[in-house]
């Protein structure tokens, strides 16, 4: 049996991808009625600190993984004292924190955005002699996801309000980059540092969330073998297995780290119908030490976020028309969240084929006809 904290769509993709390779799962999570919890053989519905739920995980699994970044990295240490755990509480306690994050980064000479921490009213006040910052964003250092936990600002006064609406809690100040490109690298490795490299992945956001992926990114040569690069030197310095995705900037010519996730992520669903192995799959695999799998099949996909909006365009909760855009190679997902809500993410349509302006020309049809109808 295995382990996996957090029920989100994520850790429900999991289950499906453990279960078909004929694992059982107990996922650890909450929410009685989490998608992943839906499906799992087994439910704890309980907190990601509830030392004995912890101590049920560690009687009933042989090892655990996670879904989201923002489990207790000292949940993830009690777990290692008796199972395998992937990834690791050293990897997820330095990028489930910005700043720990950032300094990582930059201690490994990774380009990262110019940035100050903010972890004070003092450091405010000092950012009076740094107006380069300027126009900038403020992000919580933890608990942010999505465009949540980010306020922009264009002075030192307004970065003092976000920060006391963030209750003064420890920040990151980066300064706002003017972008060519949004790219993101999924990759897998295993215990024995093998690595398995998915196609660069074009994201296209709307507030902060992801829109629109398109694979392979329409990149140069350049920027796609650097995004590989260094998303693989993270990996490596981070001694990580498991999962993981590295968020890139493209900025005049230069790849610039954003954040790293480590777990699957939104920009990877396209795996599920186009590729021999999924990103889930592969982490079923790296988690139970088996070798990786083979991670390409499609010329090229373009997967399409659907967010809650859809459900509540009239108003009142109501299923988009999905029948109205079924058709071949079209791949609906649906996370069996019960209450759809304005930017939560409800599921995805994956589209796979040889032509990439038509898949986008398509995708963009489809989004038309569920939100007329």
């Amino acid at each position: 049996m295995l382990g996996m904290l957090g029920g989100g769509q994520l850790g429900r993709f999991f289950v499906i991808a453990a279960q078909k390779m004929g694992y059982a799962v107990v996922v650890l999570d909450p929410d009685k009625k989490s998608p992943a919890g839906q499906i799992a053989d087994i439910h704890l519905c309980k907190s990601y600190d509830d030392v004995d739920a912890l101590d049920q995980l560690k009687s009933l699994c042989q090892a655990v993984t996670t879904e989201f970044e923002n489990i207790p990295a000292t949940t993830l240490e009690y777990l290692e004292n008796n199972l395998v755990v992937c990834p690791g509480s050293n990897a997820v306690s330095i990028v489930q924190n910005r700043i720990k994050e950032k300094t990582f980064l930059q201690s490994k000479n990774i380009p990262v955005g110019e940035f100050i921490i903010i972890n004070n009213l003092k450091s405010i006040e000092n950012l009076s002699n740094n107006q380069d910052i300027f126009p900038a964003i403020l992000k919580t250092a933890q608990f942010g996801y999505d465009g949540k936990g980010q306020i922009h600002v264009k002075s030192v006064l307004e970065t003092e309000n976000a920060f006391r609406k963030f209750n003064l809690k420890p920040c990151i100040l980066e300064k706002k980059l003017k972008l060519d490109l949004e790219v993101s690298v999924v990759l897998a490795r295993s215990n024995e540092e093998d690595c398995v490299i998915y196609p660069l992945i074009e994201n296209h956001h709307q507030s902060g969330i992801l829109d629109l992926s398109i694979i392979p990114a329409q990149v140069n040569d350049l920027d796609k073998e650097e995004s590989i690069r260094l998303a693989t030197k993270i990996a490596n310095d981070l001694d990580y297995v498991g999962v993981m995705a590295v968020e890139f900037f493209i900025c005049s010519g230069k790849v610039i780290v954003n954040e790293i996730a480590p777990r699957p992520h939104n920009s990877g669903h396209f795996s599920i119908d186009a590729c021999i192995q999924n990103q889930f799959d592969q982490q079923v695999l790296a988690l139970t030490g088996n070798a990786l799998g083979i991670e390409k099949i499609n010329d090229c996909a373009v997967m399409l976020n659907l967010l809650g909006d859809i459900w509540l365009r009239n108003g009142t909760q109501k299923l988009p028309r999905f029948d109205l855009v079924e058709g071949p190679q079209v791949n609906v997902h649906l996370y069996d969240k019960e209450e759809a809500r304005i930017g939560r993410k409800m599921g995805h349509i994956t589209l796979v084929g040889n032509n990439t302006k038509q898949l986008i020309d398509k995708a963009e049809r489809i989004r038309e006809v569920l939100w007329k109808n």
